[in-house]
């Protein structure tokens, strides 16, 4: 408990202090304590790099779609990469290194998806290195070294190729390339992930700004198995700035059938590219994604706090935005691309935390997410075969073929069912919002209406009005084979409905059945009229919001009196410590759209802000925690922002925007991009 308090009021603190210069853009940080440093992500959607306070390290980077079995509870896990951007510098024969390095600053550019560290070498040098991951090129880094000497100095760089251990039978390959107008020499690795299943691969290589010729002679060598390198050594004069930098690609058998030749082949095609385009390219990849964003005016009284809160609802969108790409069948784990956390899984996370604010703000990020589940729907369907029902059943932790991956000790595996409508209704408003009926009868009611099916032959039909959905593990995850669920029922009804409004557009004669289960599946109420979370529910402490959200996303209880009363019984039933971080979100929303500005924002900074961790501001899963970063809190988060207190409102015919309140640190909120026609809202105090 003292922690917990300690951290609060240490973020509090900064907040102050931040706010009142906070760049809404730039997180940095000058500081650094390396056993309390918790690195923040440079992603692309496929490839994340998480930073370090030592100098030319990155703490690991991780690869979206890579899983395999290892470690604890015998089922699949993210896999690390290779860490291709781990580098060293030698001035004058002596290493740097984090005790060498003096006037430390490490800067995120959000705007840019840069990562860039500066620090002073002695009385030698100013050095800094830049890193990305490509937004255009999906396997892609790029790492940038200036060094500007203040004397005259002797720099040996070098790019070190390192196999993580949990990575087996590891193969080290260098290779040159000479053409008449450029060499290349790439360094690759290759290694079997740890069960043989995907054979990993690396490969990266010098950039040099020199003319053809004229670059310095670059050397490999080879240190043992694991580990080789390739370095160079130039003189360089005071004063005169110089600048190289390391391009590189990773890939494994799970993305492409030859990873090891097509990883130098990225790397050659980034090489060949260069530098300036392979930038010009990136800066434009992220203007068109943040063409997407929301925009806080202030209140001249409040002015600090509001760049601060800026800063922070930047910082959450820039994570969403790194963690999702275009074009594919990958869904975000609660970690991201962040980590290992969570062992790279796909959870309700995804659907109802995360995929809202991607589809109201960026449409084709949210059609690769609903792509994953579509993609999975025939490992659904044997799922919910194996368990002697119709349709299709999602597993409650998925990773590469959609079968359940949840450790065998976590009963949410077998019965957290929930789920399964969660995708359903994830489905059905990326109709609602980009109203793609091709989308929809190819992709969207299959698996609508295979979920229905499931719902229709796992309740249990006890009676004339009383179909109940018995033994399930509740939202509310304390809540452990309990009958009735409030969340669940109310999803399930949600499901069956959407079922037979998706058949209706369509022309197809939906299932009567359906209906006829929706309209009896009972929401439990205690006698005062507060709705009951479980039939066994006696007003327990509950680990995250269930009966609230009913009243949003679910829509199934509408009145506002009713509303109001739920709120003030659940909130006091959520512990202050030890609990995600989407509770209080969805508290924010609920608030902002009964009208009270100032209960809402109250529970938006309680939402995150005791859960920041330096230097950077990450978002750990609970409060005082030490796991970032949380991208299913910040998924809710922007959710409270864009549906709370910008008004946003998904229904079956587009957006649109309904009153609600605004705190008084805001006189307005602005939300552009919006949906496939790219709008923008405006609420305003």
């Amino acid at each position: 408990m003292r922690r917990l308090l300690l951290t609060f009021i240490i973020c509090l603190v900064t907040n102050v202090l931040i706010g009142q210069t906070a760049d809404q853009w730039k997180i940095s940080a000058t500081k650094f304590d390396p056993s309390n440093y918790y690195g923040i992500t440079v992603a692309n959607g496929m490839i994340g790099v998480v930073s370090s306070p030592e100098p030319f390290k990155v703490k690991e980077v991780v690869l979206a779609g890579a899983y395999d079995l290892y470690g604890r509870g015998r089922v699949s896990n993210f896999l690390k990469s290779f860490n291709l951007l781990n580098m060293y510098l030698e001035i004058d024969g002596r290493r740097i290194d984090a005790k060498s390095a003096s006037n430390m600053k490490q800067e995120l550019d959000m705007q840019r998806a840069s990562f860039t560290t500066t620090f002073d070498y002695a009385d030698k040098a100013t050095i800094t290195y830049t890193y990305y991951s490509l937004r255009h090129l999906p396997f892609t880094v790029l790492m940038d070294i200036t060094i500007q000497p203040k004397k005259e100095i002797s720099i040996t760089g070098a790019s070190v190729m390192e196999a993580p251990d949990a990575l087996k039978d590891v193969q080290n390959y260098y290779n040159e390339i000479d053409r008449p107008h450029v060499t290349m020499s790439l360094l690759t690795s290759s290694a079997k992930s740890p069960t043989g299943k995907l054979l990993m691969c690396a490969s990266n290589t010098f950039l040099f700004e020199e003319k053809h010729g004229n670059e310095p002679r670059v050397i490999h060598e080879m240190w043992d198995n694991n580990m080789h390198l390739l370095k160079f050594t130039k003189k360089l004069k005071a004063g005169e700035t110089y600048r190289y930098s390391v391009a590189g690609s990773s890939i494994t058998s799970a993305h492409h059938d030859d990873p090891l030749n097509e990883a130098e082949r990225l790397t050659i095609y980034a090489k060949l590219e260069g530098r300036e385009r392979l930038l010009n390219f990136h800066h434009k990849a992220w203007d068109e994604l943040w063409k997407s964003r929301i925009i806080l005016e202030a209140d001249p009284a409040h002015t600090s706090q509001t760049n601060q809160d800026q800063q922070d609802i930047n910082s959450m969108l820039y994570h969403l935005y790194s963690f999702t790409r275009e074009g594919t069948a990958l869904s975000p784990s609660p970690m991201g691309l962040s980590g290992l956390g969570y062992n790279g899984h796909v959870f309700w996370d995804t659907e109802l935390w995360m995929y809202p604010a991607m589809l109201v703000l960026k449409p084709e990020l949210a059609k690769s997410m609903v792509e994953y589940r579509y993609q999975r729907l025939e490992a659904a369907k044997r799922n919910a075969f194996s368990k002697g029902y119709k349709g299709a059943m999602y597993p409650w932790e998925s990773a590469e073929t959609g079968v359940e991956e949840t450790p065998v000790w976590a009963l949410s595996g077998p019965f957290e069912h929930h789920i399964t409508a969660c995708v359903a209704i994830a489905a059905w408003n990326y109709y609602c919002v980009t109203q793609d009926k091709v989308w929809l009868k190819e992709k969207g009611y299959p698996i609508i209406s295979a979920t229905a099916d499931f719902w229709a032959s796992r309740v249990e039909r006890n009676g004339v009005g009383k179909f109940e959905i018995k033994n399930v593990v509740a939202a509310d995850e304390w809540a452990e084979n309990v009958d009735n669920n409030a969340f669940t029922n109310a999803a399930a009804k949600a499901n069956l409905q959407y079922a037979t409004e998706a058949a209706k557009i369509l022309g197809i004669t939906p299932d009567a059945d359906w209906m006829n289960v929706a309209n009896n599946i009972p929401i439990l109420k205690f006698p005062d009229g507060v709705t009951r979370e479980h039939a066994t529910y006696n007003g327990e402490g509950i680990k995250q919001a269930d009966v609230n959200l009913l009243s949003y996303p679910l829509k199934e209880i509408k009145d506002p009196v009713i509303i109001k009363k739920d709120l003030e019984y659940y909130e006091k039933r959520v512990p202050n410590e030890g609990t995600p971080a989407m509770t209080q979100a969805v508290f924010t929303t609920l608030y902002a759209r009964l009208g009270n500005g100032e209960k809402a924002y109250h529970w938006f900074q309680d939402a995150f802000v005791p859960n920041l961790n330096p230097p950077f501001r990450v978002i750990a899963e609970t409060k005082g925690g030490t796991n970032p970063y949380f991208a299913t809190g910040a998924g809710g988060i922007l959710q409270s922002v864009l549906m709370g207190f910008g008004g946003l409102e998904i229904t079956q015919q587009g957006i649109i925007q309904i009153k609600t309140a605004l705190p008084k640190q805001w006189k307005s909120v602005t939300i552009t991009g919006v949906g496939v026609q790219k709008k923008t809202f405006v609420n305003k105090q």
